[in-house]
């Protein structure tokens, strides 16, 4: 009974101050939504490059003295090779016109005296995506091979570069959330202050620190569930302001790739994470002032 007591007034009081209330709920929806909104935005890119993962392939450009017949003689001894699932044979007099004609530079290209293109061979390696660095270093040493070239190397990087992202993101989440508990912590301290004289009173009939404490408990409670909704409404409403940007954007390049929100789920976690650390700065004011306040 005295929980639901609890509950019910320390909501009352925070609706009762609605400026400093909601000024409180969007300090801390703010650093809430910074590091859910980047590691959404993290998750987002993950998707998108979900699909540039297949197929591998090693680029292998032949030496500039190495002829066509060569060049078939090459293909055709990689192909007998157990890690190499498919080869392609691509001549410099292909890979000119197909140049000429992506390029737009048509006109200048046929006035070359000669091709400076070299004989292209594309391998797809039969195995995955983990052993093609070593498939490509052993085609690498071929005589005719000038440079071998895989075109994984830049979705390995942006992989890398996007686990960098998640720990700094992870960083600056924590920093975040360490700010939002000294924050309910000073607003709660700051209700305790107000609330001293009262305190002092229901000690004096013989109220224990659980009694004392549970309010100011729900209360915390009540700013950190308040500032998780907030959080999420900021989420949402950054999503729809870059949803149809992405969507053009997307549309451009021949696809229709659309933004993934929080989700209900993840809504409802992040107001349970509110108010945790509700909870948890409440609780950290409350065991800090409560045991200053003694009557005398």
């Amino acid at each position: 009974r005295h929980h639901r007591l609890s509950a019910a007034d320390s909501l009352q009081r925070v609706l009762d101050h609605p400026v400093s209330s909601v000024l409180t709920w969007l300090v801390i929806g703010i650093a809430l939504a910074l590091p859910v909104g980047l590691s959404l935005a993290l998750d987002n890119v993950s998707t998108l490059s979900a699909g540039w993962d297949s197929p591998a392939q090693v680029s292998l450009f032949l030496q500039d003295d190495v002829t066509a017949d060569e060049a078939r003689r090459l293909a055709q001894e990689l192909a007998a090779r157990d890690e190499v699932g498919d080869i392609q044979f691509i001549s410099r007099e292909e890979a000119l016109a197909e140049f000429s004609s992506l390029s737009g530079f048509a006109d200048v290209l046929s006035s070359l005296q000669e091709n400076p293109l070299p004989h292209l061979l594309l391998v797809t390696p039969s195995a995955g995506v983990a052993v093609v660095a070593d498939l490509r270093e052993q085609l690498a040493g071929y005589p005719e091979v000038s440079q071998a070239v895989l075109d994984m190397e830049w979705l390995q990087r942006l992989n890398s570069l996007m686990e960098l992202s998640r720990r700094l993101v992870l960083a600056v989440g924590g920093l975040l959330v360490l700010g939002v508990v000294l924050i309910l912590g000073n607003t709660i301290r700051l209700a305790i202050e107000n609330r001293r004289e009262e305190i002092v009173i229901v000690k004096l009939v013989g109220g224990s620190n659980p009694f004392v404490r549970r309010p100011f408990l729900y209360t915390g409670l009540w700013y950190g569930v308040g500032g998780g909704a907030c959080a999420a409404l900021l989420v949402a409403l950054a999503l729809w302001f870059l949803g149809a940007p992405v969507q053009q954007l997307s549309a451009l390049y021949g696809g229709a790739f659309q933004l993934r929100g929080l989700g209900v789920m993840g809504a409802l976690n992040l107001l349970i994470l509110g108010g945790l650390l509700g909870l948890a700065g409440a609780w950290l004011a409350v065991t800090r002032h409560l045991a200053q306040i003694e009557p005398r």
